[in-house]
């Protein structure tokens, strides 16, 4: 059985996507951050850092409940798992892993932090609003340089790196980013936004606010 505790943010939505495109049953479980809900005991026993999402796989035999954190361990567990989505060798699988860790370095971190400081700081930082609000409009242009060169991040195939990419996209007005002047990277985002499994992923975790 395979639960995910998740909510309507960008880092949530990357593990349905993942399971909806590898065709796998899932029930997910909403934590309501808006609310706090994450800061729960019960919460935090699974992932004490108290960030969604969160993958809990229970073994069917023995009943063992084991929980994985940060979306992108959680998108190579389920690729490694199933085969899918992640080439097994060779130079493209290292673009995937070139691509994960640029995403979770660089395009996560700049686009949180714009969001935070523009939207969410409790006094007005001008300078630290400008440093991300500028480091994530800076990765913009270089991603859409990307894929002016490859029909996804890592290449011709549709990967994690992919999904990955596109939780933060699909929540751009968030760091005040958009992609009107980005011809390629709004291509790339078109082409995954229209998938049928990213499609049903989209809507089962945008009903997680009114299920909360």
């Amino acid at each position: 059985m395979i639960e995910v505790y998740a909510y309507a943010t960008p880092n949530s939505v990357k593990v349905p996507i993942a399971l909806e495109e590898l065709g796998l049953t899932y029930a997910l479980r909403p934590v309501d951050v808006k609310q706090g809900w994450q800061k729960r005991e019960e919460f935090l026993a699974l992932n004490p850092n108290g960030k969604v999402p969160v993958l809990v796989q229970t073994d069917p035999v023995s009943g063992e409940r084991q929980a994985l954190t940060e979306s992108a361990a959680i998108l190579v567990h389920l690729a490694e798992s199933t085969g899918s989505l992640l080439p097994a060798t060779g130079n493209v699988r290292a673009r995937v892993f070139e691509q994960l860790f640029f995403h979770a370095s660089a395009v996560s971190p700049s686009f949180g932090n714009a969001g935070y400081f523009s939207r969410l700081a409790a006094e007005p930082q001008p300078q630290a609003q400008q440093r991300f609000s500028g480091e994530a409009k800076r990765i913009t242009v270089l991603l859409d340089r990307l894929f002016a060169e490859r029909e996804f991040a890592a290449g011709a195939q549709y990967t994690i790196a992919d999904i990955a990419h596109f939780g933060w996209y699909w929540r751009r007005a968030f760091a005040g980013v958009e992609l009107d002047a980005h011809p390629n990277l709004s291509r790339w985002y078109t082409a995954v936004e229209q998938r049928p499994a990213v499609q049903r992923a989209i809507g089962r975790v945008n009903a997680l606010a009114t299920a909360a």
